[in-house]
Formats: structure tokens, C-alpha cells, sequence
């Protein structure tokens, strides 16, 4: 299990390789990258998001050892980014790997739920205006996590 909270930009494809090397024999890999998104308006300038270091790795890596007690995982990568983040730009990587499709699935979509709601960041959007205002909670969010 490897969980990396970094400010700088990562190589999907090498990480999605070292990561590929590294459960030799599994049956199935999924990968997930997140990318920042514009604001509804097209107008998102950058998004800053915040931490405290010690607290987020160790939330992050219990999220990911969750997700290795409730599926037949062979490993689990997390990488999430922190600063400033332009629109386009990769926020965030999940990978899983498991002798079995459905366990890598569902372990990726379990730790993107929790880690879009538990994961301790703080998130600020600042527009071309000027404005900018940190991002709050969404029902939507919390709701996906009831399924787990």
C-alpha cells in the first residue's frame, strides 16, 4: 500500500506502470485520476487546497487499509495533490489491483467516495473576478457513502 500526499504533478502513465509492476500477478488494475474541473461559469481561475501533513497521510492511509480489509486487494496506490491546482490539471490518483475485476472496482470506488468526503483537505476556488470561496460539503457526497 503506497499513499502519497505531494504538491507535485504526477506522471499517470509511470505511476500507472511502477504500479502495474509492482502486484505482478493480478488479475485486474483499475486506475482513477481526478482532474480539477472549471466552476459551472467557465470561470475558475485555480483551485488551493490545504492540509495539515501529519493528519492527512494518516487518514489517507486508513482509508486505504479500510478498503484492504473489505476487498482481496494485491495493493492500493493513493496519490493526492495539494496547492495550487489549475482547471485540467490531476488532483488525485487511485489505483487497486486484485485477482478479481469486481474487488479492484468496488475497492476504487470505495476509497474515491471516501476520500472525496473523509479526506481531511481544504479546498478554495478562486475565480477570474477575484472571488474565491472555499468549497463546502455536498449531500450528494455524503449520500454516496451510505452504499459502503
Amino acid at each position: 500500500m503506497q499513499v502519497r500526499v505531494q504538491h507535485e504533478r504526477f506522471e499517470l502513465g509511470a505511476q500507472s506502470d511502477a504500479f502495474a509492476a509492482r502486484v505482478g500477478g493480478a488479475g485486474a488494475i483499475v486506475t482513477f485520476t481526478g482532474v480539477v474541473r472549471d466552476a459551472d461559469a467557465g470561470d475558475l481561475v485555480a483551485m488551493e487546497i490545504e492540509h495539515y501533513p501529519a493528519m492527512t497521510q494518516k487518514a489517507l492511509e486508513a482509508i486505504a487499509a479500510e478498503a484492504k480489509t473489505r476487498w482481496s486487494l494485491a495493493d492500493v496506490l493513493v496519490i493526492h495533490r495539494y496547492g495550487r491546482l489549475v482547471p485540467g490539471e490531476r488532483i488525485m490518483m487511485v489505483a487497486t489491483a486484485a485477482r478479481h475485476r469486481k474487488h479492484a472496482f468496488e475497492a476504487a470506488e470505495f476509497l474515491m467516495d471516501y476520500l472525496k468526503s473523509r479526506a481531511p483537505f481544504w479546498k478554495k476556488e478562486i475565480l477570474a473576478d477575484g472571488q474565491a470561496d472555499w468549497v463546502a460539503a455536498k449531500a450528494d457526497d455524503e449520500a454516496a457513502l451510505e452504499r459502503w
